[in-house]
């Protein structure tokens, strides 16, 4: 299965307790859903069922087949955890994208020009924003709503972009503050 075809879950954080359990950041909708997709596994093909998973402050503590020791649950620190492409349900709305399609797409001005590409697609708690690589190598953080990227196509991997007046523009080169 190619790394293109297999959708990031979540990602296996610090046991908690002493009996195999851990936690896990979950990015699904609803976090606790992560336990629906079946066995998942990480990049090297290893398997991983959720057999319980219960909400907690901001991830999800889940028992996995298997992992009984808090040293078993120590060593899967990290584990990302990934299903199939093929085992997500169609979304039902048309302006609800995965991560994984945005990155790489092409951000362009309504007149076409290029404005630079989807490197990632950040949340710091107030909503999705979308880092674009410009043409001469600057990162730019925009927010990804509809009023800033009003056209989404994934299959020509373009975003039509709205920006924020000067958010493309090249910050100007400022005096030290010790010249003023």
């Amino acid at each position: 299965m190619t790394d293109s075809s297999l959708i990031l879950l979540g990602i296996i954080g610090a046991p908690h307790g002493v009996r195999g359990e851990v936690r896990i950041k979950a990015f699904t909708g609803d976090p606790l859903a992560i336990a629906d997709y079946g066995a998942l596994s990480d990049r090297k093909g290893r398997a991983y069922e959720i057999t319980d998973v219960r909400p907690a402050r901001e991830v999800v503590v889940a028992r996995l087949k298997g992992v009984t020791t808090r040293e078993a649950a120590e060593a899967l620190n990290g584990t990302e955890l990934l299903v199939p492409r093929d085992r997500l349900p169609p979304s039902e709305d048309e302006d609800e994208f995965l991560q994984a399609d945005l990155i790489g797409c092409a951000v362009v001005d309504p007149a076409g020009a290029v404005l630079g590409t989807v490197t990632a697609v950040e949340n710091y708690g107030a909503g999705d924003l979308l880092d674009i690589e410009t043409p001469d190598g600057r990162s730019v953080l925009m927010p990804f709503t509809k009023a800033c990227a009003p056209r989404v196509d994934i299959a020509a991997r373009r975003i039509e972009a709205q920006p924020p007046a000067g958010l493309f523009e090249p910050e100007e080169e400022r005096p030290d503050d010790a010249e003023r």
